[in-house]
């Protein structure tokens, strides 16, 4: 472990040294300043991360958690600082246009770093859906007794962790930087689900439960007591003083206003977490403006889609039918899951028709753990995991679930993430960004590419795409209204309710998140939107040699980018692809 973090230190520090020089830096061919820049910078944000190489070309975590106090951070501003200014002395038209990306991609982390810095995002750091306090235990065995080992030492790293959250959340309370008051109810219990004194009880101790059997019966023995020792003298205690200052200090004095504009510079901090989320120069009324549109031509559909169902009835007397009548919901988590591994297994009998290069990597699909699902939205997918929600069954309606499956699962996150992962030829850094706009973008996009693939069998489940859809596009209306127009949280309640069939505990959870998460939820239609007009602009152009598998796979090989970087390199292909079949025709036709 330490001659691994010490190869790897010193790795960082001799490129961030001998690398970048400013004579000997800019003497360098212009390919070698940028991959001298982000190898750097990558190497130090892995460090800072807890993060160890794997031998493979891929980092692993270690036995330690991130650091994040103040100074860390203030350091890692500072390094995006200089980097910038190195970046910005790269004559980037010498780049290759894989390097062009590269460094398109490589400016946008170094901004979004900046943003964090100036409005010191660290002292607000989780939101009513998600918390860094959740996402520490394991529940699937590892693979290793080296890798059982870094998980205790990552555990018995959590009081100095939790400390440095602490005094973070306490700065933020003192300026008015906090979530909402009103977003957080309950929210106490995803804490107390991991303060349980009764040791193979709590969720940390899970993992070693069912340890691989090419672990020897001595060591997992030695590695459980190890564990146990680690839950009881640093998990429990330390969750136990999260919980108290939790409960005692933090919520009496959190913020009772919920627009981000209220909070201290809150104009410039909603526009740059617009910016930060879409990738875009979108301000709030252009947001909401797009969201009033799609909203109205998307309601124009599902009043179609009513009627195809045989529905005589108005379309908020339809809303009430789905949300109340049993056949749309399951009766076991099971029977959700298995619909869900239905819907996926569906999907993989089209996915060679749509895409051309699949990932190696598989996915599962698993229920959100019981210590968030209470509070957590419907589903979430990334790499080798897709995670559905069965928490509350009557507010799952399975008409849903297609969409879902799509969107989280395949050809959604979890397949996305793979094939990012998988592209060898690609800087580090370039396989694990995520860019919401990019990423939730295509998500969306599944969903209805999800009607050529033949996935939606019933008027219902068609309008359970549409239900799914008028979501993201209520969220541009409800986002605005919140954080730049005022709106209350009634006010939101009452206009995603209205015009989605949404359950009410999904509704809440919802905009809780919207409230507690400013600007994120803006990213999924514009990314969209953008998908569309470029698939448009594809189709227009080769007309019947369009081929939607070569498009997606130019989309899928980019890895996640800025949407504009996006528009380029899409356009970028259609010109490529009309010199293909120029060339294909003129061989053809000597």
């Amino acid at each position: 472990m330490n001659r691994w973090r010490t190869s790897f230190l010193a790795f960082g520090l001799s490129l961030a040294t001998a690398g970048l020089p400013a004579g000997a830096f800019a003497a360098d061919p212009p390919e070698q300043q940028l991959r001298a820049l982000y190898e750097a910078d990558w190497a130090e944000r892995m460090q800072e991360s807890g993060m160890i190489p794997d031998g493979n070309g891929d980092f692993v975590a270690s036995d330690r958690l991130p650091r994040v106090d103040p100074a860390t951070y203030e350091r890692r501003a500072a390094r995006a600082r200089d980097m910038l200014a190195k970046l910005d002395r790269i004559p980037l038209d010498q780049l290759s246009n894989e390097d062009q990306v590269n460094a398109a991609v490589y400016r946008t982390i170094l901004e979004h770093t900046l943003i964090e810095a100036r409005f010191r995002e660290w002292e607000m750091p989780f939101n009513s859906d998600s918390s860094f306090w959740i996402y520490l235990s394991a529940r699937a065995p590892f693979r290793t007794a080296e890798d059982y080992r870094h998980y205790i030492g990552r555990m018995r790293d959590i009081p100095r962790y939790f400390d440095e959250q602490i005094a973070n959340m306490r700065a933020g309370l003192k300026r008015g930087f906090s979530v909402p008051r009103v977003t957080l109810n309950g929210r106490d219990q995803t804490i107390a689900n991991y303060a349980v004194s009764d040791v193979e009880a709590n969720p940390f101790y899970a993992a070693f439960k069912d340890m691989p059997a090419t672990i020897p019966a001595e060591e997992q023995a030695q590695l459980r007591a190890a564990a146990q020792a680690a839950i009881r003298d640093a998990v429990v205690p330390a969750y136990t003083r999260l919980l108290t200052f939790f409960r005692n200090e933090y919520l009496p004095k959190t913020r009772t206003t919920l627009a981000a504009t209220a909070m201290p510079d809150g104009k410039a901090y909603y526009a740059a977490q617009i910016r930060k989320f879409t990738t875009l120069d979108l301000t709030p009324e252009e947001a909401h403006a797009l969201g009033l549109k799609e909203v109205a031509r998307i309601k124009a559909e599902m009043h179609q889609v009513m009627r195809d169902s045989g529905f005589t009835g108005t379309l908020e007397e339809f809303l009430h039918f789905l949300r109340t009548d049993p056949q749309f919901y399951a009766k076991t988590p099971e029977q959700l899951l298995h619909y869900s591994a239905w819907v996926a297994k569906r999907a993989d009998a089209t996915l060679a028709d749509t895409i051309g290069t699949l990932p190696r990597k598989p996915f599962t699909i698993v229920p959100v753990p019981d210590a968030l699902a209470a509070f957590y939205t419907s589903g979430r997918g990334g790499l080798g995991a897709c995670m559905m929600n069965t928490h509350n069954l009557p507010s799952r309606p399975l008409f849903h679930i297609p969409a879902l499956t799509l969107h989280e699962c395949a050809p959604g996150h979890s397949f996305q993430a793979a094939l990012a992962k998988e592209q060898p030829e690609r800087p580090a850094f370039r396989r694990t960004t995520y860019f919401s706009g990019y990423g939730e973008g295509w998500g969306l996009y599944t969903e209805w590419l999800g009607k050529e693939m033949g996935i939606y069998r019933t008027p219902y489940e068609h309008f359970g795409r549409l239900s799914y859809e008028m979501w993201r596009a209520a969220r541009l209306v409800l986002d605005t209204g919140i954080h730049y127009y005022g709106w209350s949280r009634e006010k939101a309640i009452d206009y995603l309710t209205n015009h989605t069939a949404l359950s009410a505990h999904e509704v809440e959870t919802e905009i809780d998140r919207y409230i507690s998460y400013p600007g994120q939820a803006l990213a999924f239609k514009p990314g969209e939107l953008t998908i569309h007009r470029l698939r448009a602009e594809a189709e227009q152009q080769l007309g019947r040699n369009f081929d939607k598998r070569r498009f997606h796979d130019a989309f899928l090989a980019l890895g996640s980018v800025p949407l504009p970087v996006l528009e380029q390199q899409m356009r970028r292909f259609i010109e490529s692809e009309k010199a293909r079949l120029a060339q294909q025709a003129a061989a053809a036709h000597p």
